[in-house]
């Protein structure tokens, strides 16, 4: 049986195969009211939207800003660890937890290269769990790279 984390885990999950199936980067995202209710999705659309600030987490946080911008209480669920921009943003809504699947060792600003929930310099601070459904959150990024990689051999060899 999965715990709470896993379960969301596996919805944010969801948005990142719906990335994939548009053309993006497998990344999703679950923001979640201190009671369990899903407050709003967000899916990877830089490719779609031709920008670069189209991150999950910020179509998540963006969705439930029709709601208001503050989000106490709420926990954030994401397949990739949140990149400055993403933890910055999460920050300033003022985000209680940010619970991710796979590390980003290039650009990961939660536990990986910066730890921005913990910086005492920064007006809140955010809870920040790693590793939740670590393996197949990395699964789905490395089989997204991996079909690209062919997808572009393929191209240049038919050329």
């Amino acid at each position: 049986m999965r715990t709470g984390d896993e379960h969301y885990m596996a919805e944010a999950m969801a948005q990142a195969d719906d990335a994939a199936a548009a053309g993006d980067v497998p990344v999703g995202a679950v923001l979640v009211s201190a009671d369990g209710e899903v407050l709003a999705t967000g899916r990877n659309r830089r490719e779609e939207l031709g920008d670069p600030t189209a991150h999950a987490e910020l179509e998540a946080l963006r969705s439930a800003a029709a709601e208001g911008w503050r989000r106490e209480g709420t926990t954030l669920y994401v397949t990739l660890e949140p990149c400055p921009m993403c933890m910055g943003a999460a920050i300033l809504a003022r985000v209680e937890r940010i619970v991710y699947g796979t590390p980003d060792l290039k650009t990961g600003a939660a536990h990986s290269l910066y730890r921005m929930g913990e910086d005492p310099r920064l007006n809140h601070r955010i809870t920040v769990v790693g590793g939740v459904l670590r393996d197949p959150c990395a699964q789905q990024l490395t089989g997204f790279f991996r079909d690209l990689r062919a997808r572009r051999r393929n191209s240049i060899a038919e050329r």
